[in-house]
């Protein structure tokens, strides 16, 4: 009863004042990522993923976490194949999947989630390069790091500056631009994105505008040399 007066009592025009001081917040967090964000750690680890001939992993805790995939995804997308480790399931075994040569982003904001605490060990010794992004550099994240991508923000919109919002929208922009380098890094063609992305309205705007792949051409199978018939001593 106490929700429904409440709601009440939120008028048409707050709940729009509401919008805008969220909206205006997250933009000026991702404005400010220009000030934030060391340009020298940006481009090693732009550098690290485009020459990576292993795997990638990311991981995050939380709305971490949906960064996380939101990453691993967006990299999938310009032919940097990318998954994501589920901290929970990798310290049950799944750190297995992690090798010599592959890189791990790994996203904590203040640096010390304990289930990504808990990866950083095996991650180092197996010999896999540790990305991570944090807003504490001092933190074990930051201590533990190959590379350290500092992302932070001012507050975050909610009135307890608690809610993980701006901030993983930095987290997001930041690693769109890390992909967005990566396409011209790469040299990344329309044709590359025609094929993997054929659903969708992005499908169909490729297909009109992305010279088709030729397939493959069929494998040639050698002849055998014909058997000399045995002759009968």
């Amino acid at each position: 009863m106490k929700a429904r007066q409440s709601l009440s009592r939120l008028s048409g025009g707050e709940v729009w004042d509401i919008a805008r001081h969220v909206w205006e917040t997250e933009g000026a967090a991702v404005r400010r990522l220009a000030r934030v964000v060391d340009p020298a750690a940006l481009e090693r680890c732009v550098r690290l993923l485009a020459r990576c001939r292993g795997k990638i992993f990311t991981t995050g805790c939380g709305t971490s976490m949906a960064a996380a995939r939101k990453i691993a995804h967006s990299l999938c997308c310009v032919e940097r194949p990318a998954a994501f480790l589920a901290p929970g399931d990798a310290v049950h075994g799944g750190l297995g999947a992690v090798q010599r040569g592959d890189v791990v982003v790994a996203i904590s904001k203040g640096g010390g989630t304990r289930e990504i605490v808990d990866l950083l060990g095996a991650i180092r010794a197996k010999g896999a390069t540790l990305i991570g992004v944090t807003e504490n550099a001092g933190s074990v994240l930051g201590r533990r790091s190959n590379v350290v991508l500092k992302v932070a923000v001012a507050r975050e919109p909610d009135p307890f500056n608690m809610l993980a919002t701006a901030s993983t929208m930095a987290v997001i922009a930041v690693f769109d631009a890390v992909c967005i380098a990566l396409m011209r890094l790469t040299r990344y063609t329309r044709r590359q994105f025609a094929l993997i992305h054929p659903a969708g309205a992005v499908g169909l705007r490729l297909a009109k505008t992305a010279p088709r792949a030729s397939p493959p051409p069929p494998p040639r199978h050698r002849a055998r040399p014909a058997r000399k018939p045995r002759v009968a001593r």
